[in-house]
């Protein structure tokens, strides 16, 4: 049984729909999600073990992907993985979005990966399919170490 740690952050229930799949995917191939989720009421610790991040596309400004458009409610997350030593356990990030939104579709995901250094390991719209929570298992393993 194995542990992969996981930092999300959840405004309107869409993430924490997705992780619940995750968490699932994860017992059924018997190994276990290690979850935290990062809000403005969560004090910052430090991490000791690598770790992947899954968040959320909100945005206000502007019309397109520039740097104009600034992040919104996911401040947090990020703050979090700022933290201390934090930055140096991310190994990838998870982005959610609508793909009604076009350039801007999962763009917080691709700022935090830029940001930090580390790749995007994996996308979905909304709140995400079975199938979807089973390839981002499948990642989210890949990426921290199985």
């Amino acid at each position: 049984m194995a542990t992969y740690r996981l930092l999300y952050i959840s405004i309107e229930g869409n993430t924490e729909s997705f992780v619940k799949k995750l968490a699932a995917v994860a017992e059924a191939e018997g190994d276990q999600l290690s979850l935290l989720e990062v809000g403005d009421e969560v004090n910052p610790v430090h991490e000791k073990a690598p770790f992947v991040v899954l968040v959320p596309t909100y945005l206000n400004g502007g019309t397109g992907t520039g740097p104009e458009v600034v992040e919104i409610f996911t401040n947090a997350l990020g703050d979090y993985v700022d933290f201390g030593n934090n930055a140096r356990y991310i190994r990838g990030v998870i982005g959610s979005g609508n793909r009604n939104f076009n350039d801007q579709y999962i763009l917080t995901a691709k700022r935090y990966a830029e940001k930090f250094q580390v790749p995007v390991i994996g996308d979905y719209e909304l709140r995400g399919t079975p199938r979807e929570a089973e390839k981002i298992f499948a990642r989210i393993k890949e990426t921290l170490g199985e």
